[in-house]
């Protein structure tokens, strides 16, 4: 068998945990939640605006690439809180850019720096698996696969525009076998 290529939700808390002592934590932490819950790309991520994220409607506007389909996600309590941390610091930082996720140089977030930070708090999490940012995509869809949503659903949350790209998450879930036979 193959090396999994997607992290649990469980994964994803040891994550978050393991980057709550880092310089960044705040950021990162932020930045892995959304990544998951989200289904970003790490390029998403890093090119996230200000004006993407609106915390009085709790919505995030998802801008996909790879020609995908942008869509507005609610967003969780949770997930308003690691916002309203990151956007704290953040603002102390007095970074001149747009960027929603920024550096300690005051400039967007590399793809490259998030790279790094994710596949780091992967090995500080003690995960079984190397780690990297397309992990949490993939960790989205199962996710949403395993709560029963339906295919098509799960394909409109992450932008695909053609349907074969979400049938991995949907087609491994043995739940969606349950009520058949009763």
């Amino acid at each position: 068998m193959s090396e999994r290529k997607h992290l649990t939700e469980r994964e994803l808390e040891k994550l978050i945990e393991a980057a709550r002592d880092s310089r960044n934590a705040a950021r990162d932490r932020c930045l892995l939640l959304l990544m998951f819950r989200h289904g970003l790309r790490v390029s998403e991520a890093c090119g996230l605006k200000l004006s993407q994220v609106d915390i009085e409607s709790r919505v995030l506007h998802v801008a996909r690439l790879k020609k995908g389909l942008s869509t507005t996600h609610p967003l969780r309590l949770d997930e308003l809180r690691a916002i309203k941390t990151w956007l704290a610091i953040r603002a102390k930082m007095k970074a001149d850019t747009d960027a929603f996720f920024v550096s300690e140089r005051r400039r967007s977030l590399s793809r490259v720096t998030a790279w790094l930070a994710i596949r780091n708090y992967g090995e500080k999490a003690g995960l079984p698996l190397p780690v990297h940012p397309h992990m949490l995509r993939h960790g989205c869809g199962f996710a949403l696969a395993d709560q029963g949503a339906d295919t098509r659903l799960i394909q409109d949350y992450l932008g695909h525009r053609n349907i074969q790209h979400t049938v991995i998450y949907t087609a491994a879930n043995p739940a969606r076998f349950e009520k058949l036979w009763r």
